[in-house]
């Protein structure tokens, strides 16, 4: 039964149902993600690697770092212009809300710090740092950035983007004969690089809270410990 499952997994419809399938909607989706951050685009665009990897026509790899890169590219813009759209409103929109909710005030405030240092250099990296796009997306509307000049920036940040998510993919189908576990295998190894990082920071966040929580109390047995000591030299100095 096993072997069946895997065999049917395995058995991949002909080259030309994949391109005429898979393009469209790897451009979808990864559209789609740009414009909610919630959809895991990178694994995506290392699954279509692992695929085109595998095919025998040679512009294959080629296509979908195109169509990756320029899916994420229309998906930043669309983005930047709806939240331009709240910046300019008086009531906001649900869009600029949106992107506040998943920004702290930390966070807002280093990824500023950094756009007015470098900007081109901090898209780049933004795109490519787990939940770094969001920020510094914020951070440049904030300082009314214009959409041209942010996607000046943005052109080498989806490049970048999707050539390292496309290398991840092409990894995972060198190591594995068959798509299906080169595509395992890409799938988990960015779902490691996209979660490991906030999984670190929650640990220490929720370290630092433990630690914030537990200076007060070793402050007041401190206190408490001098002032037994200071009573006890009181009493033996006036018995």
């Amino acid at each position: 039964m096993i072997d069946g499952l895997v065999r049917a997994v395995g058995d991949l419809p002909p080259e030309s149902t994949q391109q005429a399938v898979g393009y469209p909607s790897l451009f979808l989706l990864v559209a789609l993600g740009a414009l909610v951050p919630v959809v895991p685009t990178g694994a995506i665009v290392s699954s279509a690697a692992v695929v085109a990897f595998h095919q025998t026509a040679p512009w294959a790899l080629l296509f979908v770092f195109l169509v990756a890169a320029f899916a994420a590219l229309l998906g930043d813009a669309a983005l930047y212009w709806l939240g331009q759209r709240g910046i300019r409103s008086k009531n906001g929109s649900r869009w600029l809300a949106a992107l506040r909710r998943r920004v702290t005030p930390d966070r807002l405030a280093q990824a500023r710090a950094k756009l007015e240092a470098r900007q081109v250099s901090v898209l780049v990296l933004s795109r490519l740092v787990p939940a770094g796009r969001i920020p510094v997306m914020l951070a440049c509307l904030l300082s009314g950035m214009p959409l041209r000049r942010f996607l000046r920036g943005d052109v080498p940040a989806c490049l970048a983007w999707a050539a390292t998510y496309q290398l991840i993919g092409i990894v995972g189908g060198s190591l594995f004969p068959e798509p299906w576990q080169g595509v395992v295998a890409a799938v988990v190894l960015t779902v490691l690089i996209s979660g490991g990082p906030g999984v670190w920071r929650r640990l220490r966040e929720a370290g630092g809270a433990r630690r914030a929580r537990r200076k007060p109390r070793r402050k007041a047995r401190r206190k408490a410990r001098r002032s037994a000591r200071q009573g006890a030299a009181s009493r033996g100095q006036h018995p």
